[in-house]
């Protein structure tokens, strides 16, 4: 590069213009905003509820199956391409015991490294330049850069906020906010953005940042679609075992002519609190796998050897763990989600995840990014602008997403320092 400069640093005189380093397909996404965000919460001290990962660590027979699995030389050297088959079993026995689904460990498991490596494979593999992704809007970044990357086009399908004219379970009907205000997915909108030109549907549920469950009705819906149009579907479900009220997290893998035309994305990092340890997974038939492995073998090949032998012993664990971690997600939901509600955000109570959407209209605001960059200072709390998530800028510019995978204390003390 060197001899591309002048002595100056400038680039050399050659009558032509340089062509960028950055490969064009990932021109528009930059550093994400997870980075800019936390870098804020440390340079002010301020308590970081915007990046999803919880602030303690999970059980402690899983950390210690880790260690066991480090001390036994088990994953030490490379695992496995398809990942150790003790996970692979256990990732199948999770899927028939929770929801009935039977897939082979041997040809239709896949571990990856965390979920955003399985998406990551998941479209490279199945995408050729000039296909179209329909995907659920507000996304998860990672889904419009990986889809930038296989060469497709993705077409958003927006969630739009709606107020229930009903009360919410936590409010009475004398209540200010006693409304029920949730994210909901337009059917006909889906149904249109469907053209020739489409090859797969991107799902997430429940749904990252608005905090929806996509109904059995819409899930119907979906499938029915689907099958019709004869399209892929990549569903991500790393948020299945967070769940609240009367929710029902259901895999779209279940519904008819679903199961051989569906990837499965699963994580350990959401349900066990060990976000670190980036242990992913894919389910799906046999050549869906083989496909996305044949991608994936290319991105890292192998990962986290002996945290794959403790996670195999997290999904066996028994379903007062699962309920029990539900149970305390759903206590700090409420508390921040009422705290927000008194410091005078519209708040939009999830249904499932560990996030929070507010609009910040009622506080006199309209701009989540200037929102966002203010409140460190503000108020010494950080979260992060909805917009980001969006290619309809302009639609989720009121929103701003708070995480509630923290301490109560952090939790308590956030509330507190919102409302003053």
């Amino acid at each position: 590069m060197a001899a591309m400069t002048s002595s100056s640093g400038s680039p050399a005189a050659s009558g032509t213009e340089r062509r960028p380093l950055l490969n064009r397909r990932l021109a528009e996404f930059g550093t994400t905003i997870f980075a800019e965000m936390s870098a804020l919460a440390v340079r002010t001290g301020s308590i970081n509820l915007g990046q999803g990962f919880p602030d303690t660590d999970g059980p402690e027979e899983v950390r210690e199956a880790a260690v066991r699995a480090l001390r036994d030389g088990r994953g030490n050297q490379y695992p496995p391409g398809p990942g150790v088959p003790e996970l692979r079993q256990a990732v199948a026995a999770h899927q028939q015991r929770r929801y009935g689904l039977s897939y082979d460990p041997d040809t239709e498991v896949l571990v990856t490294a965390g979920a955003t490596e399985a998406i990551a494979a998941s479209l490279l593999a199945l995408l050729e330049p000039g296909d179209e992704v329909v995907a659920l809007e507000p996304y998860y970044d990672s889904y419009a850069a990986c889809i930038a990357m296989a060469g497709g086009t993705r077409v958003p399908v927006t969630l739009r906020p709606h107020e229930e004219p009903y009360p919410s379970p936590h409010g009475d009907p004398g209540d200010a906010d006693a409304v029920h205000r949730r994210f909901r997915l337009d059917l006909d909108e889906l149904r249109d953005a469907v053209t020739a030109r489409t090859r797969l549907l991107l799902i997430n549920t429940p749904h990252n940042p608005t905090g929806t469950v996509l109904t059995r009705e819409e899930l119907t819906a979906i499938a029915e679609l689907a099958v019709e149009r004869d399209l892929l579907v990549v569903t991500d479900e790393v948020y299945e075992h967070l769940v609240f009220d009367d929710a029902e997290h259901i895999p779209l893998a279940t519904f008819p002519g679903m199961r051989e035309r569906t990837v499965t994305i699963g994580s350990a990092g959401k349900t066990f609190s060990f976000t670190g340890w980036k242990v992913g997974w894919v389910t799906a038939p046999a050549e869906l796998v083989t496909a996305v492995r044949s991608a994936k073998q290319f991105l890292t090949y192998v990962s986290s050897g002996p945290f794959q032998y403790a996670v195999a012993e997290a999904l066996a664990l028994p379903d007062t763990y699962f309920e029990s971690f539900r149970r305390d997600m759903q206590e700090k939901r409420d508390l921040l989600s009422e705290g927000l509600a008194e410091a005078g955000f519209a708040v939009y109570r999830p249904a499932g995840t560990y996030f929070v959407t507010t609009d910040i209209r009622p506080l006199g605001e309209s701009d989540g990014f200037a929102f966002c960059r203010a409140l460190p200072e503000r108020a010494g709390v950080v979260a992060i602008p909805n917009a980001v998530f969006y290619d309809h800028r302009a639609a989720g510019a009121p929103f701003v997403r708070f995480a509630f995978c923290k301490q109560k204390e952090v939790l308590e003390e956030a509330v507190k320092r919102l409302r003053a």
